[in-house]
């Protein structure tokens, strides 16, 4: 779905008008071209996402509210997060995980420029923070029979620890996201999966992928798409073969916070929570360390690094 496409020339071209003067910043005269749009098409979910934040931006939160809620009932799927931004705004609670169909086109439409965008401009560093973690305890000799990496996306994690992984398979949500891994030719095997859904429904077991397969299960900067992180725990447990270990980071919440949803529309997690939820599921705790996973807007964004070893 085009953000801005409507199907209909004359409401695309004052969504066209309304963008240009939202790039200069007159977010009020985009908000009422983008409302002539929508008076010509008022069936099209993404005008109505798209109207919803020139008027957050010209501070009408009222009516960006309105807007976000049209686009929800135009589009029942939510692919474009608005429910999150409902959230944000806060005329909603936050919800315990995204739409799935949002975090597949997100990723999906952001394959192509994920890795210049992540690394040159938010100096994304998780991939090789994680593997040091991982190499401090097992040393970079160290060789994992199987090695699944969760959300591998374009193989950034995958590219790292394939030296030491004698099978290494990745699966992510985002079809485009794993057509660019399978490019770089690194992966034994690659699959769709969605890590919010019960193990059975995930998509990352089968006849051939059986459970308790792997001596070493990453989540290299995924869990910041997932709020309550239950069934991504549920899925490592299910996937780590006694004695292995399970890496992962999340962006640092407050302690009082289990979870909560930043106006990035990423989840940001409590540490604590985090490790409890590791103990329970079986894994004892080995490391963690804090550090700076990105920059968000020249800011640096604060995430813990993981790894625990799960109970024989």
């Amino acid at each position: 779905m085009n953000q801005f496409t409507s199907g209909d020339v004359l409401a695309d071209r004052r969504a066209g008008y309304a963008r240009m003067l939202s790039e200069s910043g007159a977010f009020q005269e985009a908000a009422e071209l983008m409302t002539q749009a929508l008076e010509i098409i008022s069936g099209w979910a993404a005008g109505w996402f798209q109207l919803a934040d020139y008027e957050e931006k010209s501070g009408r939160i009222e009516a960006a509210i309105a807007a976000l809620r049209q686009a929800i009932k135009l589009d029942p799927e939510d692919v474009f997060g608005a429910g999150l931004k409902l959230a944000v705004l806060g005329a909603t609670e936050a919800p315990r995980t995204p739409p799935s169909r949002y975090v597949e086109r997100l990723f999906d439409d952001y394959a192509g420029r994920f890795e210049k965008a992540l690394v040159e401009k938010l100096q994304y560093s998780v991939p090789e923070k994680l593997l040091a973690l991982i190499q401090s305890q097992v040393g970079g000799d160290y060789r994992f029979s199987r090695v699944t990496d969760l959300g591998c996306g374009t193989g950034l994690f995958g590219e790292r620890i394939r030296p030491q992984a004698g099978v290494l398979e990745g699966f992510d949500l985002s079809l485009n996201m794993l057509a660019k891994a399978r490019e770089k030719a690194i992966y034994d095997a690659l699959g769709h999966a969605d890590l919010s859904l019960a193990p059975e429904a995930s998509g990352l077991f089968s006849a051939d992928n059986p459970v308790q397969r792997s001596d070493l299960v990453a989540a290299a900067d995924v869990l910041i798409y997932l709020g309550d992180l239950s069934a991504v725990f549920t899925i490592a447990a299910t996937l780590t073969a006694p004695g292995g270990f399970l890496a992962f980071s999340v962006e640092e919440a407050g302690p009082a916070d289990d979870f909560v949803l930043r106006h990035s529309l990423r989840y940001a997690h409590s540490p604590d929570h985090a490790g409890g939820l590791c103990f329970s599921h079986g894994f004892d705790m080995l490391k963690t360390e804090r550090t700076t996973i990105r920059f968000d807007a020249g800011t640096p964004v604060s995430g813990v690094l993981f790894l625990a070893r799960k109970r024989p």
